[in-house]
């Protein structure tokens, strides 16, 4: 039975430390070269996300001027009325919002 037992321990095989090293060597160089592109892209997506939440304030904008009867002079105005949660005045990226004398949204704060 301890001879079966020996047989079958030996007989498994296992990742040598080399081929660690190389599936570790391997997964380094895919993150090295990952990395950076997924960093650049992240100004891009949060520009996209700005435009975004630019479009959703608009469309409080027209909610509000068709309920209250009148447009809202700011963001401010927006939130206290209710039309937009505490935590949304700014973009994500930390731009803010302006509205104009004609309900148009703009982005302020260019970077």
């Amino acid at each position: 039975m301890m001879k079966n037992l020996m047989r079958l321990l030996k007989s498994n095989q296992a990742f040598t430390l080399i081929e660690m090293v190389i599936v570790l060597l391997v997964i380094s160089v895919l993150l090295i070269v990952s990395l950076p592109n997924i960093s650049s892209q992240s100004k891009e997506i949060n520009g996209k996300g700005c435009e975004a939440f630019q479009q959703m304030v608009q469309a409080q904008v027209e909610s509000y001027r068709m309920t209250e009867k009148s447009l809202p002079a700011s963001v401010e105005d927006l939130q206290l009325a209710g039309y937009l949660n505490q935590e949304e005045t700014t973009c994500p990226d930390g731009r803010e919002l302006a509205i104009g004398a004609e309900g148009n949204v703009t982005i302020i704060n260019e970077p």
